[in-house]
């Protein structure tokens, strides 16, 4: 946890925001794999995290606007529990960490919500995203789970929203040893892509690495030889000399804070002619976000940037053809990068985007697009000192997307698929680094992982 002023000054700023009612924040329960003792790691709900720090199951937070007083409902435990867990602090010592000076068995929430609901105060809350916590609020506020995101507080949502997404010295300290976690993974991961090693000891291997510094994967690791599959978890294949090893992956800070970094590697230490080319305009790409993205500017803006230096690199290899501009305007790039530039990062890989991404990734100001591609973009917002945020462009020749188009004709005019078809069994290459907005521009968070030609050569060369 942080100092208990972090989380009293958080709570503080939440209440001049909303003014009136009660906000109620509840925390996660276990989860059990097969029975109910044997349960999966326990991951904290990150806003109950990043208002009350309190990392255990099974406890809910109000914070009382009206009446100026925040509250931690949850039980003690008993001789029974401790037996198995050894000594635990009291609820009331845990509470006070955060800053919390009362403290109430976890059944009288029921009677505070009551009391609330009789005198027809504001109850705030958040979209639920976990099913016992929908049955919970079922049973605080009467509405079903079915139907209760729609009645999550969008006052709440937005003011979250607000806090979460500048970052602060504590939280930037995290996402660095995040960042540098991931490193290690990513390097790992390098030093193990020959020829006849099974994807899945290489993702183990790096998955015990999160694991060993005190946190865990941020989300289930993507490492495959498959990269033209975007979201790949399939980790069955024994790796083939001359293809391309994407790995997708990052780790949790003891506090929770995350990192996301990926990387694509040749698998024997060497890149064809053809990969190099292609690996080095998805560089450029990247790169482009890093010198271009500050405060000031939408991060849809840096989106298609990035997108036009795509297709300038396209338009050189003869894979696309025709006016680099007038290709943007179509989306005939999104053939080759379906997806959006980046999303936030900080407590969550996709920062908040349980409140709902249109809220994090876009405001009144920027909408989301429709245009293909363009709509998958998480992030467009305008962008303001201390957001963090991922740069991630790619390049993906994916066989069925091909086809489709070709069969199509969609965008003759700036695709040369009898070109194309010598790159249908390329596979795709992503690159992403986390950046963090500063006052003049951004930086890299932590130590970069190897990006170059000639570093990741070096690394994956075989000995």
């Amino acid at each position: 946890m942080f100092f208990p002023d972090t989380y009293i000054k958080r709570r503080s700023s939440l209440k001049r925001t909303l003014k009136s009612g009660l906000i109620l924040i509840l925390g996660n329960s276990e989860t059990p794999m097969n029975y109910p003792a044997n349960t999966y790691h326990f991951r904290q709900d990150s806003n109950f995290l990043y208002f009350f720090g309190l990392d255990f199951p099974d406890i809910a937070g109000i914070i009382d606007i009206d009446e100026n007083k925040d509250i931690i409902f949850g039980n003690d435990f008993d001789i029974n529990d401790i037996i198995w867990m050894g000594a635990q602090p009291s609820l009331n010592e845990k509470a006070q960490l955060s800053g919390v000076k009362i403290t109430q068995p976890f059944n009288k929430l029921f009677e505070y919500i009551n009391e609330a609901i009789k005198k027809e105060r504001k109850i705030h809350f958040l979209p639920p995203y976990r099913a016992e916590n929908k049955i919970l609020l079922e049973s605080l506020v009467g509405i079903k789970p079915e139907v209760i995101r729609n009645y999550a507080s969008l006052e709440l949502i937005l003011a979250i929203v607000d806090l979460r997404s500048v970052k602060d010295k504590e939280e930037i300290e995290e996402l660095e040893k995040a960042a540098n976690i991931g490193y290690e993974m990513q390097v790992k991961a390098m030093n193990m892509a020959k020829p006849g090693v099974i994807e899945q000891t290489i993702a183990g291997t790096i998955e015990g690495i999160a694991i060993s510094n005190g946190g865990y994967p941020t989300f289930p690791i993507i490492l495959s030889q498959n990269g033209q599959i975007l979201h790949n978890h399939s980790h069955n294949q024994a790796l083939t000399k001359g293809r391309l090893m994407v790995c997708d992956c990052g780790a949790e800070s003891a506090r929770h804070y995350a990192s996301d970094h990926t990387r694509t590697v040749p698998v024997g230490g060497k890149f064809t002619t053809k990969q190099r080319e292609i690996y080095q305009i998805v560089l450029a790409a990247n790169n482009k976000a890093i010198e271009t993205a500050k405060p000031g500017i939408k991060y849809r803006d840096v989106h298609l940037l990035v997108c036009k230096t795509i297709i300038e690199g396209l338009l050189k290899t003869g894979i696309m053809k025709g006016n680099a501009d007038e290709a943007l305007e179509a989306g005939a790039h999104a053939l080759f990068m379906p997806h959006g530039l980046g999303h936030m990062i900080g407590l969550d890989v996709h920062d908040m985007e349980d409140l709902g991404q249109k809220y994090v990734g876009y405001d009144k100001d920027t909408q989301p697009a429709t245009q293909f591609g363009l709509s998958a973009l998480r992030m467009g917002r305008m962008l303001k000192t201390g957001f963090a945020v991922t740069d991630e462009p790619g390049i993906y020749f994916i066989p069925d997307l091909i086809d489709k188009w070709k069969s199509e004709n969609k965008h003759e005019q700036f695709i040369n698929y009898t070109k194309l078809e010598n790159y249908r069994d390329f596979g795709g290459i992503r690159l992403e680094d986390m950046i963090l907005i500063t006052e003049t521009g951004c930086r890299i968070i932590g130590k970069r992982p190897p990006i170059t030609v000639e570093d990741i050569e070096a690394i994956t060369a075989i000995e």
